[in-house]
């Protein structure tokens, strides 16, 4: 997304918090430590936070906390080391270290903003701890859905064949009809590093390519990371959308009255190729007080536009 927001600004506490399972979570606060706290959840799964969400944010009201899901960002055991298991890296995990972390922080009640993945599991904790949210924002809405995972990683090829022939054909040839996360995920498992290097690489040019159209945006965000995080970032992606993300089809949506009461900003863009615009409206229609924002020139990566959108939600629940 474009930048947009306040001058960036370094954290005033940080830590790593031991969640279990051998993990540890990291985590830090900026802005005003006794201001409105708001939780940024990042995408991927396995991106790790990105540290320029503080910008969206006035400092001066907010108390901004940052984390890194398991095996990401600065979190340990990172997932880049193939010998790091990710049997307790799960969206229930995940949610638990959430409510972990505001229990750690003090919290009792947060803002949630994020996006992609990230309103994914926006969504399902919120709708786990409804009382614990005060507003939620949400950028590039996904609810990871077998029908959406279907979409981002067979069903745009009828828009870019090219590149998607390439990703298919990464895969052995008896897998390459099925399902393709889960034949990625195999691949990264593999005690072979050339078999495991070749199956990030060919995972995150297609990632890359999907986006490759947003003028507005960044195209190539997927890659532009150190090897270590892009190992971590492929590794967690296939085994959440391998595994369905461990949520029954629809559950978000179907479980979306729970977020009654609840204020939602939900920020799509229309150009969104890997993220179609209909589960936007689809949320916005199940979840009594959302409010739909579609951003014209936008894709995934966001443009000028959706920044500025994004921080004026950040505002208006700011003076709330």
């Amino acid at each position: 997304m474009a930048a947009a927001g306040f001058p960036p600004i370094e954290p005033y506490a940080s830590g790593l918090l031991d969640v279990g399972d051998g993990q540890r979570v990291h985590w830090e606060t900026s802005g005003n430590p006794e201001g409105k706290p708001v939780l940024c959840v990042h995408g991927g799964p396995g991106s790790g936070g990105k540290r320029g969400s503080r910008k969206t944010f006035d400092p001066a009201v907010y108390r901004i906390v940052l984390f890194d899901q398991r095996g990401s960002g600065q979190s340990l055991p990172h997932a880049s080391d193939p010998a790091v298991s990710l049997e307790h890296n799960t969206t229930e995990h995940l949610i638990a270290d959430m409510e972990r972390l505001r229990e750690h922080l003090g919290v009792e009640r947060w803002m949630l903003y994020g996006g992609s993945w990230g309103s994914t599991l926006i969504l399902a904790y919120a709708q786990r701890y409804p009382e614990r949210v005060s507003e939620i924002v949400i950028v590039g809405v996904t609810t990871t859905r077998r029908e959406e995972i279907d979409w981002l990683y067979r069903g745009v090829a009828r828009l870019v064949p090219g590149p998607w022939e390439a990703f298919r054909d990464g895969v052995p040839p008896g897998e390459r009809d099925g399902d393709l996360p889960a034949a990625y995920d195999r691949l990264l498992g593999s005690p072979d590093p050339a078999v495991r290097e070749r199956a990030v690489r060919d995972w995150i040019t297609w990632e890359n390519a999907v986006i490759a159209h947003e003028t507005n945006g960044k195209p190539g965000a997927y890659g532009d990371r150190p090897d270590d995080d892009l190992v971590a970032f492929v590794r967690i992606c296939a085994h959440y959308f391998a595994n369905g993300a461990w949520l029954e089809e629809g559950q978000l949506l179907r479980d979306a009255h729970r977020l009654a009461g609840i204020p939602g900003v939900l920020i799509h863009g229309r150009l969104d190729l890997g993220s179609p615009l209909t589960t936007a409206w689809e949320l916005a229609k199940a979840w009594p007080g959302a409010e739909l924002q579609v951003i014209d020139d936008s894709g995934h990566t966001g443009s000028p536009a959706m920044g500025e959108a994004v921080v004026a939600a950040a505002r208006r629940f700011g003076a709330r």
